[in-house]
């Protein structure tokens, strides 16, 4: 949109002074005229001058007029030209834009102009060559830098490194991908949501879980341990299940310090944790079927076998000779005997292996009771809910087996007894030590001691899933202990496991540990520095804050008569870097028709957005992709407004601080003539790719955010608040939709 820049207040200044200069002579001149006259003469003048005071005073405003031209054009060939030439001088001393300016104005002007583009060549050629002399100097630091990025890009495990505030500082790609499948919209903008530099990881895994996993890591340095790390298992937001391993990343200083007991506490010093992440859900129900198919072969094998056998007792017909029928029974006899025994120990090395097949481990209560009720309700129909559950226990468990354990009780309570709700209570049990009690609740008929016992010990079969472990193993391989118990009272009976507590650890506070709620392009150390401060964000330094700049595409120019958003592209910078590869790019159905006169400037027409996601699916995945972020744009005011009219519709609401280019622009360059988004490209060199596309839109906002920030430095506008304070006085300010 193409706005006309205010009018100076130069051009007034001039007028009125040059106005009342020749005002002032002319008065002068009047009065000493009217001295040297008798009263006969200025009688006479007055009767002279008065029936054309009219004239007189249109030919004042005649001379104004040519005074205002004549101010004007000296201005704009003085004043502006050299005004404009400083603000563009101070674009290539202040940041790294290479371009050369154009002349303007008077001769000097021009001259001097051409003066500084020599200066800022000189300037250009010195610095491409320092920057090859340190690159020179750093190849060996890239090449190990690559080979990170190499080795991180090719690993088959995900990894993610974190500070201590949980902002992310390294990814890989098998990351990247894993944490877009746990994306609970992988449908919008491919689930983009969850990860990225400078993100929070407690999007994904709650707070105290890992400042717990980072109490038994600092207790295991604090004893010395040589290799500390932990490990636990929890469940997204998405019912998936993940063990995760930690390991400490430790300030230089520490790792430099021998290890002697009086320096053990200074070399358990962190900066930072690394996450081993693997999904093992799907690990967990190949497994199954994997059960599914040897317990199927097993039992078929059984009935081969009896078949044989009754194949061998037609044999004792007597219409064979007595020595082929002793030979082809005996035979037949040492064949069914040796399979019967490979079977068996097959099935017995089967069962062992199941129970042993997975690691006990740390894990939060409140996950595996939350997902126990999800898959009992997915795998047997019933409802099942939490009753009570100390949030402060951790379990020491299997917890596939435990699940599976669950599952199968709650099955057999609805096939055999008709229950069609079950209940999860988990509390520390009384009288055991460093053990909690885990009970499965439900009301309705009572069921005899013998009945849960041949459950005990029975197979655990779940739908169609079967397993040759039992309830009895479970708890062996916990070593824990499991009953059935009845409350008259409340007309209600549970089983009752026990099962362990995870390993004491000295409580140490969570906020020392936590202080805050592939490719090289993937990492960012610099973050390292990063800690959360307490201060509002208006207080925090540009240069500290962590960004989005987001453009959207609109079926017109109006959101308050119905047009809609069809495209949102938004990119993050993070540490004063644009992250590339971390965008939010979506096409969106409006549900009405884009009219015809707006499609060639966004070039999307109505078969590009037919059957993409709508705007109550889009809105709150782009709300978790900002999270924690400024927002900014070109024009803001714009595009904030179709998403303030959204918020009821969506109940999506954003609610951060945005910064405008626009805004920030004029404040940086107030003698120019235009602040148009590829006016701005041109004076600080920033290509224009992809213009009227919102993601093309984004990016060129995002690159001329970067080159705007230390201008603003150069101007005293250090932190968000005074940013926003020098934007909202500047003209454009006045904008409203």
């Amino acid at each position: 949109m193409t706005r006309h820049r205010p009018t100076d207040r130069r051009l007034l200044l001039g007028v009125l002074a040059l106005g009342g200069g020749v005002a002032l002579w002319l008065a002068l001149v009047a009065a000493l005229l009217w001295s040297t006259l008798d009263e006969a003469q200025r009688a006479q003048a007055l009767a002279l001058l008065g029936p054309r005071a009219t004239l007189l005073v249109l030919m004042g405003v005649v001379l104004l007029a040519a005074g205002a031209l004549l101010v004007r054009s000296l201005l704009a060939h003085f004043v502006e030209p050299a005004a404009q030439l400083a603000e563009e001088g101070r674009v290539l001393a202040d940041t790294e834009v290479d371009r050369e300016l154009p002349a303007r104005g008077s001769a000097e002007t021009r001259s001097l102009t051409g003066l500084i583009n020599r200066l800022a060549a000189q300037r250009n050629h010195l610095r491409r060559d320092m920057d090859a002399r340190v690159q020179a100097a750093s190849l060996d630091i890239e090449q190990e830098r690559s080979r990170l990025a190499a080795l991180m890009a090719e690993l088959t495990q995900s990894v993610v490194v974190c500070n201590l505030d949980g902002r992310i500082l390294l990814y890989n790609q098998r990351a990247r991908l894993q944490f877009r499948a746990l994306s609970q919209a992988p449908a919008v903008a491919g689930g983009a949501e969850l990860i990225g530099l400078g993100r929070s990881i407690y999007a994904v895994f709650d707070r105290k879980l890992v400042a717990h996993a980072l109490e038994n890591i600092q207790q295991r340095m604090l004893r010395g341990t040589g290799q500390p790390s932990a490990q636990f298992v929890t469940t997204t937001a998405t019912g998936q299940l993940l063990r995760v391993q930690m390991a400490p990343v430790r300030s230089a200083q520490a790792m430099s310090l021998p290890d002697t007991d009086e320096l053990l506490e200074d070399r358990a010093e962190l900066t930072g944790f690394v996450l081993m992440l693997d999904n093992i859900t799907r690990d967990y129900e190949a497994t199954s079927a994997r059960d599914q198919v040897l317990h199927t072969l097993t039992e078929g094998s059984r009935s081969a076998l009896a078949n044989m056998q009754a194949a061998l007792d037609v044999l004792d017909y007597p219409d064979l000779d007595a020595p082929a029928r002793e030979r082809f029974q005996r035979v037949l006899r040492e064949e069914t005997q040796a399979l019967s025994q490979r079977i068996a120990s097959i099935e017995a090395d089967t069962a062992r292996g199941l129970k042993t097949r997975w690691p006990l481990e740390d894990m939060l209560g409140a996950d595996l009771l939350s997902a126990a009720t999800r898959r009992i309700e997915t795998v047997t129909g019933l409802s099942a809910s939490t009753l009570e559950i100390d949030a402060s226990l951790w379990l020491r468990v299997e917890s596939f087996s435990i699940l599976q354990a669950l599952v199968y009780l709650a099955g057999r309570l609805a096939d055999e007894f008709g229950v069609r709700f079950v209940e999860l209570r988990l509390t520390p049990a009384p009288g055991a030590a460093r053990r909690a009690q885990l009970d499965l609740i439900w009301s309705g008929q009572a069921m005899s001691t013998e009945t849960v016992m041949s459950w005990e010990l029975d197979p655990m079969k779940t739908g169609t899933d079967a397993s040759s472990l039992t309830v009895r193993d479970v708890v062996e391989r916990h070593g824990g202990a499991f009953w059935f118990e009845r409350e008259r009272a409340r007309h209600q009976a549970f089983f009752r496991l026990l099962v362990p507590l995870a390993d004491p650890q000295d409580r140490l506070e969570a906020a020392h540990f936590v202080r805050g709620d592939s490719r090289p392009e993937y990492y960012d150390f610099d973050l390292f520095q990063t800690t959360e401060q307490t201060r509002s964000l208006d207080d925090r330094r540009l240069t500290d804050l962590a960004y989005t700049v987001f453009d959207t595409e609109t079926t017109g120019l109006d959101p308050s008569q119905g047009d809609e958003i069809i495209q949102i592209g938004a990119a993050r910078i993070v540490n004063g870097k644009l992250l590339h590869q971390e965008c939010f790019d979506q096409l969106v159905d409006p549900q009405r028709p884009i009219p015809a006169a707006s499609i060639p400037i966004h070039g999307i027409v109505p078969a590009m957005v037919a059957g993409q996601p709508t705007i109550d699916q889009v809105l709150p995945a782009f709300r978790a992709f900002v999270q924690d972020t400024v927002l900014v744009a070109h024009n803001a005011a714009f595009d904030m407004r179709f998403l303030q009219l959204k918020e009821r519709q969506t109940g999506v609401v954003f609610d951060q601080p945005v910064l405008d280019t626009l805004l920030l622009s004029a404040v940086i360059h107030p003698s120019q003539d235009s602040h148009r988004l590829e006016a701005i490209a041109e004076r600080f060199n920033v290509p224009v790719i992809g213009r009227h596309t919102a993601m093309g839109d984004a990016m060129v906002t995002a690159e001329i955010f970067l080159k705007l920030v230390p201008l603003l430095a150069e101007q005293g506008i250090h932190t968000l608040g005074q940013a926003r304070e020098a934007a909202q006085k500047s003209y454009y300010a006045r904008l409203k939709y």
